[in-house]
């Protein structure tokens, strides 16, 4: 599998509609108001068991906010939000401890005896088995980000949040981040939830992409062709994102007959 848009689809193919999985992730009416600025305003989302979510908005538009209250950074006491309590966060800055050998940076928080076997174990899974004995700061800037994917996932979350984890990363870097990313993504199996500014490597990455408005979810698509089968449909959804980040607001409201696999199953226009 590539995360890079290339396509070899059958357009004649209608998906069949699977049960919907499980919600690990509810938030209903959930409001942030920060002083007289409202960050989040009466704001929905589910994301399923499993689910790999992209969520695109421009700065300002409380992205970072709602990722900070699903990893329990910002506490909403009194307020519909429903997330598991095991959950990880991996950032743009990887936050590693320069103090700590890499292992030791990845096995922070963890208790018993297995820890550094289990540390060790998470880091082969992102290829840096010999780098366990390293410091932080003799790492590149792709090892790093691996580091702090090994340490979120060495804790088997049930929510994976990225926040946008590869923006500072070259451009091969980031297919090869792409990738891995998909590969443990299929292999632990966590419901994600990737805030990024990149609207192709939302398309790649994606199952749904979300754009956030004003606190509000503006625009929703779902992408059910394959990952690596994406390149013919990529343009035109693309370019209905772009105008919708843009301020186009009708941009999203039908999607081209010719590009049965992307389905769009909501488009809600700010005030």
């Amino acid at each position: 599998m590539d995360a890079r848009l290339s396509y070899f689809a059958f357009p004649d193919q209608t998906p069949v509609p699977a049960e919907p999985a499980p919600s690990v992730v509810r938030l209903r009416q959930f409001h942030r108001r920060f002083a007289e600025n409202i960050v989040i305003d009466g704001l929905d989302l589910d994301i399923a068991e499993g689910e790999f979510v992209a969520l695109l908005g421009r700065s300002g538009s409380g992205k970072t906010t709602l990722l900070r209250t699903l990893a329990g950074l910002d506490p909403a006491p009194e307020q519909d939000v429903q997330v598991p309590s095991s959950r990880a966060v991996v950032f743009q800055d990887a936050r590693l401890l320069p103090w700590k050998r890499v292992w030791r940076n990845v096995a922070l928080g963890l208790k018993g005896a297995e820890r550094r076997e289990r540390a060790e174990a998470a880091l082969r899974e992102v290829e840096l088995g010999h780098r366990l004995e390293a410091w932080p700061l003799t790492l590149s800037g792709g090892e790093a980000q691996r580091v702090a994917l090994a340490r979120a996932l060495v804790r088997e979350p049930k929510l994976l949040l990225l926040d946008e984890p590869f923006s500072a990363l070259d451009a091969l870097t980031r297919l090869r981040m792409h990738q891995l990313v998909l590969d443990l993504w299929q292999r632990h199996k966590p419901a994600v939830l990737m805030v990024t500014h990149d609207v192709d490597e939302a398309i790649a990455l994606a199952d749904r992409v979300l754009v956030l408005d004003k606190g509000r979810i503006v625009a929703e698509e779902r992408i059910t062709t394959p990952r690596g089968a994406r390149g013919d449909l990529a343009h035109g959804l693309r370019s209905r994102l772009l105008s919708v980040l843009g301020g186009d607001q009708g941009a999203l409201t039908s999607v081209p007959p010719s590009i049965p696999s992307v389905v769009p199953f909501r488009a809600e226009l700010a005030l």
